[in-house]
This record gives C-alpha cells, sequence and structure tokens, in this order.
C-alpha cells in the first residue's frame, strides 16, 4: 500500500501505530506528528525512576532515535497540528503548512486536569505529565523541602513514594476517603496508605483544598476550614482528560473521548483514533469505555494499524494497568466496577496478596499486590469472565493455578 498515514501525537499509542504499520506491511509515508521535541517515549517511569533521576531520558525513548529513519518516518517533531480539512484530507500545522492524509490517526492522549483556586498561578506549583515537567520538579527536590501533593492517585502516591526517600517532606492531600479510590478496593488502599505512613509520609482525607498562598512564589496550601500546609513546591495530580479539540473543531463525534468503532474507526473512515484520547467499544468490559492505560494504548495502535493495512485486528485482551511505590508492585486486571464480593488471597500484613472482584461469582478484576503469578493468570481469567467459589479463592492451600484451569474448562464448555 503506498498510501500516505499521518500519526498525529507522540505518546505510546503514536510509537506502536509506527511500527505496526511497518510490520503490517504499509510501504507509503508515515509522518508522525509531535508537539513535544521528543520522539515517542514512555510516561510511567516520568513518576517513578526518571523523576528519580535513575533513569536516562533515551531509555524512555519508546524505540530508538534511529529506528524512525532506518524505517523511513517523516518526523515532526515541535509542531502543533492546528486543523484537520475532512474534505480535502490536510491537516493543518501549527507553521502554516499543510499535509495530505490518505488516513489520519489520532493518538493525542491526554492532558492534565488543572486546578482553579486562588493563587494556582504562583510558582512552585506544577503537574507531571511530561519529561520537561519532571525536569524542572527535580531541580527543585532538595533535602529538608517541603512538598504537597494535591491528589493520592497513581501519579500522586508514585510521587511521594521517590520524594520521601530523597528526604523530602512530604504531605498529600486527597478530598476522597481513600488513596486511589477510582481504581482499586478499600483493602489495597488502606494497605497503600499505611505503607506510605510508614514511610514517613503525611498523608491526609478528606481535605479540599481552597487556595494556594505566596508573594510569587508558592509558601502554603490552605485547605477547608483555613487549615494551612506550609510549602516550598506542590504537585497536583487529580488526573487526566482527553485531548479532543483536533477531533471536535472537526466535527467528530466526541463523548468523554474521540468516538470510534472496534477497528479505531471514527465517524470518518478515513480517521482513525487510539489510545487515551478515545471512546471505545469494549468486549471485556461490555460497553463503551475510555480507559488509562498503557496497555490499551498499545492494543489500540495495534488494531488501527492492521485496520489501515487491510489485516484481521488482535485478539482483545482484559485491560490492565500497574503502579510501583517502594517495594510494592501493584498489578491490575480488569476495572473494579459492579462488583457484589471482594475476596483476599494472601495476608496484606505479608506484603504480598491480591484481592479479587466478583458478582455473582464471575470474575470482574484482580488487584495483586507482589503477586505476579496471580496476575499473569487474572489476564485470561478476567477476559473470559471465569466464575469461581469465592471459598476456593480465598483458600491459599488450593493451587491457584489448578482453580484457574477447572474455571476455563468450565467456560469452554459453556461456549
Amino acid at each position: 500500500m503506498k498510501e500516505t498515514t499521518v500519526i498525529v501525537g507522540a505518546g505510546h499509542a503514536a510509537g506502536q501505530a509506527v511500527a505496526s504499520l511497518r510490520h503490517g506491511g504499509c510501504t507509503g509515508r508515515i509522518i508522525l506528528v509531535g508537539d513535544e521535541p521528543h520522539v515517542p517515549y514512555q510516561r510511567p517511569p516520568l513518576s517513578k525512576k526518571f523523576l528519580a533521576g535513575e533513569l536516562d531520558m533515551h531509555r524512555l525513548y519508546f524505540r530508538p532515535e534511529q529506528f524512525y529513519p532506518d524505517h523511513d518516518i517523516d518526523l515532526r517533531l515541535s509542531t502543533r497540528a492546528e486543523k484537520i480539512d475532512r474534505v480535502e484530507q490536510n491537516l493543518l500545522l501549527n507553521d502554516g503548512t499543510s499535509i495530505h492524509y490518505d488516513y489520519l490517526l489520532l493518538t493525542t492522549g491526554s492532558q492534565v486536569r488543572k486546578m482553579d483556586v486562588p493563587g494556582s498561578d504562583l510558582e512552585g506549583i506544577g503537574y507531571l505529565r511530561r519529561i520537561e515537567d519532571v525536569l524542572c520538579i527535580r531541580q527543585q527536590f532538595s533535602p529538608g523541602a517541603r512538598l504537597v501533593i494535591v491528589g493520592a492517585g497513581y501519579i500522586g502516591l508514585e510521587v511521594a513514594a521517590v520524594s520521601v526517600s530523597q528526604g523530602i517532606n512530604v504531605t498529600v492531600l486527597e478530598m476522597e476517603d481513600r488513596a486511589m479510590k477510582r481504581a482499586v478496593g478499600p483493602a489495597i488502599s488502606d494497605f497503600f496508605a499505611a505503607l506510605h505512613r510508614r514511610a514517613g509520609v503525611d498523608l491526609r482525607f478528606g481535605y479540599r483544598v481552597e487556595s494556594f498562598e505566596g508573594s510569587g512564589s508558592i509558601s502554603a496550601v490552605v485547605c477547608q476550614e483555613t487549615e494551612r500546609f506550609e510549602a516550598d513546591l506542590v504537585i497536583i495530580g487529580i488526573g487526566i482528560q482527553p485531548c479532543v479539540e483536533l477531533a471536535e473543531r472537526a466535527g467528530l463525534a466526541c463523548d468523554d473521548g474521540i468516538v470510534v468503532d472496534e477497528s479505531c474507526v471514527t465517524e470518518d473512515r478515513h480517521i482513525l483514533a487510539a489510545g487515551d484520547c478515545t471512546n471505545h467499544p469494549n468486549a471485556v468490559l461490555g460497553r463503551r469505555a475510555r480507559l488509562e492505560s498503557v496497555h490499551s494504548a498499545l492494543e489500540q495502535a495495534k488494531i488501527a494499524a492492521a485496520t489501515i493495512c487491510g489485516k484481521s485486528p488482535p485478539d482483545i485482551q482484559a485491560p490492565w494497568f500497574w503502579s510501583d511505590q517502594y517495594d510494592a508492585k501493584l498489578q491490575i486486571v480488569g476495572l473494579a466496577e459492579g462488583y457484589d464480593q471482594i475476596i483476599l488471597r494472601g495476608d496484606p500484613e505479608s506484603a504480598s496478596f491480591a484481592a479479587f472482584y466478583l458478582a455473582n461469582g464471575r470474575l470482574l478484576a484482580v488487584d495483586a499486590v507482589n503477586r505476579p503469578r496471580e496476575f499473569m493468570i487474572a489476564k485470561k481469567l478476567v477476559a473470559q469472565g471465569s466464575c469461581f467459589d469465592p471459598d476456593d479463592l480465598g483458600d491459599e492451600s488450593k493451587d491457584f493455578k489448578q482453580l484457574a484451569q477447572q474455571a476455563l474448562a468450565a467456560a469452554a464448555e459453556k461456549t
């Protein structure tokens, strides 16, 4: 195929799409447009090893820089896509030039959710989403500094773990009643809250930030009822939102993400989308979803590339996520929603356990803490909607692999 494929964005989905297109037989032009000066790179290490200074910038890159010229990829970095002309199939760039496309793949990802309270524009208040964000935060790290983190989600807690290990005084303010509430169940929340407190993090729940104080730069965070927390640095991690502005300006359907079908195609058959920016049908979840997940971005990129190349898409997998905090690795399969029972396998006190979320005996999701075996096996179990006897799941004297084989066999018989 000799068509021109233009990819907008330079994150996980873009990096995977480029590789999948070439490996899938695309011999036409591939042009990648990214508004950052970097080739596609991985974001999860930003709040972990890269923030800690343990990872070189080039090790963040999804593929080595030489991969792109070697595979005849036209990179347009530090360049922003401004407008899509769907009639002429042209993409207008911020430098005034335009690119004609046969296929346009939007991998625009997501952006941080900003706080809009008095003082939110003070120096020393930052967000963590890009390489430059981390480089700026690192410059302000020094032992004894007072860091206030707003939000106890993945990013906030990962930053807290890195920061406190470097001798920084860390306070985390979360308006919900537990950590990572949107992603995990109570047992997991309690485990990580205790882990952070033992490390010296001042973790506060039920705290809503009302304003920031300072003369030019941040000096304090003010919560409800005028409670103040002195700060030399503030990092805000209150979630992300999909980047859909380009699609909206082009008149494409958007509803908490760019609306696509099972093949990652929008309502315009020449325009596809993949990654955090999409609202897509998910066969495993049984509904439409927008997933903030590296795994989902990679899988959607493979589907989009297969669609462009006229190939069969890969099999659908259960969504999975992970977070590293201190020596605890949290690995999640599925979404913990709509469950009626939570079964713990293992003891949280041992720092090695898993939480199984069931609905009428059907496995919906698994949160595994330092339990890679359960996590790996659970990927297939959740994807197939396997059913379990709750008593068996909670009984560690029964081999989990054998229980899984029995559940998979029973599911196969029903189909």
